[in-house]
């Protein structure tokens, strides 16, 4: 049996695809109680992790544990750990009810459930519509109402957010976020880093396939100074200046302004003012995760940068993985969680239904629907000479006759322009395809 805890914890992960290593010794630990951030550039390792927690990739070395056992040991895993990876696990033409009533029994659960999680997820009027003619929006809420389905201890969600409108976004927020303050854990991966900051409690940024940093978000900023951006009429004039006062973090940047870091935009200003120096533009650059992100992860793809390197001491320890954060987390509230689930726009705390008996294991996933496939014909060759007052006269297989300039217009050296003999013949005009015109798809 697993302990409960709810708590995720990698240790020396390893996954090596032939000669390319996907994932290098990677350690990080996800408490209960909190929105964790899996942050990383594309091709550092994110999918090929949270695959090998979820049993689908076998790992070269390591272990990954939920609830302190693999996922394979779970027993009835989707009571545990509701997890999306790609919301694609559809039958096209079963509707969205249906398509939850499969899961449900698998899992042991009422088939009054699956309504319950589209009245969750804002699909209830949906419900009887064939999922193959959603949008990406509503096939993520359907993969997250599937998740929810065995009222999981653990949400692993990979890009959540993604195909979702403003609305559905501010929802999904409020949602996770009253999903963890239950006690429970939640760990999502995702590229839009504005909604991750507004949305995470921790973070889990990966580089190469390593741990460069996990923990606390609000460390994280609070281990950042920020700086002041400075364009001024004199440079150097300012930096002696700046000298005298005790002021020596000061830097040039790429676009020949000063970073000078430890002062704020008031005593810069004053400073320039003594000394008659103009300033053309001054700002205070604020620390935001998309900036922290670069800082740790630069370098992947392109070379090292001047004053944005990693912090001295982050990074994977040597021969070990990361141990929990020092501070810990608070033990998970006790308790029955308030009652009711919150509509779409307006959730509220996340509540746990009664128990079912554990039994069945969740069906095997469904191929998605064939892939678009793009009109047949042959594109046009080139486009049609567009319209125009003076007539354009062309024809096809022989030369050009002459030119005639259109009236009002000097003529090239007071003669009519005749072209040379061995111009080549003009190419015909494109067929027109089938059906007419050149539109795109249908």
């Amino acid at each position: 049996m697993h302990d409960g805890s709810g708590r995720i914890v990698v240790q020396g992960l390893s996954k090596q695809f032939g000669p390319i290593i996907a994932v290098n010794n990677l350690s990080f630990t996800v408490e209960p109680g909190s929105v964790t951030g899996f942050l990383g550039p594309n091709g550092a390792g994110k999918t090929t992790t949270l695959r090998m927690l979820l049993g689908l990739v076998r790992p070269t070395a390591g272990t990954s544990t939920i609830n302190g056992l693999p996922f394979d040991q779970l027993g009835n895993p989707g009571r545990v750990v509701g997890a999306v990876l790609e919301a694609q696990g559809f039958h096209p033409t079963r509707s969205a009810r249906n398509h939850l009533r499969v899961y449900a029994a698998a899992m042991g659960v009422p088939d009054q459930r699956a309504d319950q999680v589209l009245e969750l997820v804002g699909l209830s009027e949906a419900g009887r519509r064939a999922a193959g003619g959603f949008s990406l929006g509503m096939k993520q809420r359907l993969a997250l109402a599937t998740a929810l389905l065995g009222d999981p201890q653990v949400l692993v969600l990979d890009e959540p957010a993604n195909g979702l409108d403003p609305e559905g976004i501010a929802w999904l927020r409020a949602f996770l976020q009253s999903f963890a303050r239950t006690g429970r854990t939640v760990l999502i991966s995702s590229h839009l880093l504005a909604e991750v900051e507004q949305t995470v409690d921790q973070v889990v940024i990966i580089s190469r396939g390593q741990t460069v940093y996990y923990g606390s978000l609000d460390y994280l900023r609070q281990s950042q100074q920020s700086r002041v951006l400075v364009q001024a009429a004199d440079p150097q004039a300012l930096v002696v200046k700046l000298q005298e006062a005790g002021v020596n973090a000061i830097e040039q940047t790429q676009d020949g302004r000063l970073a000078i870091t430890g002062v704020d935009r008031k005593t810069v200003a004053d400073l320039a003012m003594a000394a008659g120096i103009a300033l053309y533009d001054i700002q205070q650059e604020t620390v935001d995760l998309e900036q922290l992100f670069f800082r740790l992860t630069q370098g992947q793809y392109t070379g090292q940068q001047p004053g944005y390197g990693a912090p001295p001491g982050w990074g994977p320890p040597p021969g070990g993985g990361y141990g929990p954060p020092s501070q810990g987390f608070a033990a998970p509230p006790q308790g029955t969680p308030p009652q009711g689930y919150a509509p779409p726009v307006d959730p509220q705390q996340y509540q746990q239904p009664q128990g079912y008996p554990p039994q069945g294991t969740p069906p095997q996933g469904y191929a998605p629907p064939q892939g678009y496939a793009p009109p047949q014909g042959t594109p046009p060759q080139g486009y049609a000479p567009p319209v125009d007052p003076q007539q354009y006269q062309q024809q096809t297989g022989q030369q050009y006759a002459s030119y005639a300039p259109p009236p009002g217009q000097q003529q090239y050296g007071g003669q009519p322009y005749a072209p040379p003999q061995d111009q080549q013949q003009a190419a015909p005009p494109p067929e027109q395809p089938p059906g007419g015109g050149w539109g795109g798809n249908a």
